[in-house]
């Protein structure tokens, strides 16, 4: 697909064209990775971050904000009760937080991969090339690194310099990721101030050329206590909406440009829509879902943005209603890691 045929999808408003494209992108999904929705527990290990994100609710500026770092134990904990409920791959998530020394997380990566079956992916932010090999060797699969845009003045105007004051180049670390032998995944934002439909068009291009593992794309949800969440959004025509329809068009058509990828229904489409933004990713080309293994006691803590669907729910309550929402649709849970890189049983 062209880039003319991108920006002709990302524009189109008629509703039987978009029918079109639902279908497409859902019969591409099925052939390329199967029936199968694959589940990975989400664990939010720390809220603390050294970084200044114009959006993100974890910027170290927000004084007010209770901040968490949970124990290795209570990591394991979580990984114990994703194994419980079926799950394939637990996901280490948190802020970019120096606090979790690097031999501390290679230790609990160990413990996870010596004492289950699971996969482990880690996002964690821009940490250094030693600290990535260190828990590669540990066992880790997958890194989650999101480069939000492809526009670089854009990306540059949302995040600050780091705390060594040097920009970052995200497209290189993910080179370097793949390098070291990591499944990488990646992601945008969808309607961020300023962005423009050609810039959407440019980010699907890159997923293909950047051959991701995994990709998420999320509409544009700043933290009403940050700078971006106090700046009333541009509505020119060349903006593009932070809403679902924009959103499930953007996860369709990474399905269509990247047909063997990874592909979540997230947590924002959730927030947007409760009632079904889930389920309707997953009919639109997605195939991998992320409930939310972390203890309730940090859940809301972890406030990117807020309003997040679920944070009141237990692990146990996320998995029986994830599993009731799947079997409406018609898709069964996928069984093992689910990885990008080997082919679907034809069977799920």
């Amino acid at each position: 697909m062209n880039t003319a045929e991108l920006l002709s999808w990302l524009t189109e408003t008629d509703e039987l064209r978009l029918e079109q494209l639902w279908a497409e992108a859902d019969r591409v999904r099925r052939e390329n990775v199967g029936e199968a929705v694959h589940l990975r527990g989400l664990i939010e290990i720390s809220n603390y971050c050294v970084r200044r994100c114009a959006y993100c609710g974890l910027r170290v500026e927000r004084g007010d904000l209770v901040r968490y770092r949970m124990t290795p134990d209570e990591v394991l904990g979580s990984a114990r009760d994703a194994l419980k409920f079926g799950y394939g791959t637990v996901v280490l998530q948190a802020g970019e937080d120096p606090g979790w020394r690097a031999g501390d997380l290679a230790d609990v990566v160990r413990r996870i991969k010596s004492e289950t079956a699971l996969a482990v992916t880690l996002s964690l932010g821009e940490r250094s090339p030693d600290e990535w090999r260190l828990w590669r060797a540990a066992g880790a699969d997958r890194y989650l690194l999101r480069f939000e845009t492809s526009n670089r003045a854009l990306y540059d105007l949302i995040h600050p310099a780091g705390p060594d004051g040097k920009r970052s180049d995200r497209l290189a670390m993910l080179r370097e990721l793949r390098a070291l032998g990591y499944e990488i995944g990646s992601g945008v934002m969808i309607g961020i101030p300023g962005q423009t439909y050609a810039d959407l068009a440019r980010d699907l291009e890159t997923f293909r050329e950047l051959d991701l593992d995994m990709i998420g794309v999320g509409p544009f949800i700043p933290h009403p206590d940050t700078p971006l969440g106090k700046t009333a959004a541009s509505a020119g025509p060349e903006q593009p909406p932070a809403d679902e329809l924009m959103t499930l068009k953007m996860v369709a058509l990474t399905r269509l440009m990247c047909p063997r990828a990874n592909i979540p229904s997230t947590t924002a489409l959730a927030t947007l829509n409760l009632a079904q933004g889930r389920e309707l990713g997953l009919q639109r080309g997605a195939n991998i879902v992320m409930p939310n293994v972390t203890p309730l006691k940090y859940r809301a803590l972890y406030e990117i943005y807020p309003g997040k669907a679920c944070i009141r729910e237990d692990g146990a309550q996320c998995s029986f209603c994830l599993r009731g929402r799947l079997a409406a649709i018609g898709r069964p849970v996928g069984r093992g890691p689910g990885s990008a890189r080997v082919v679907p049983n034809r069977a799920e």
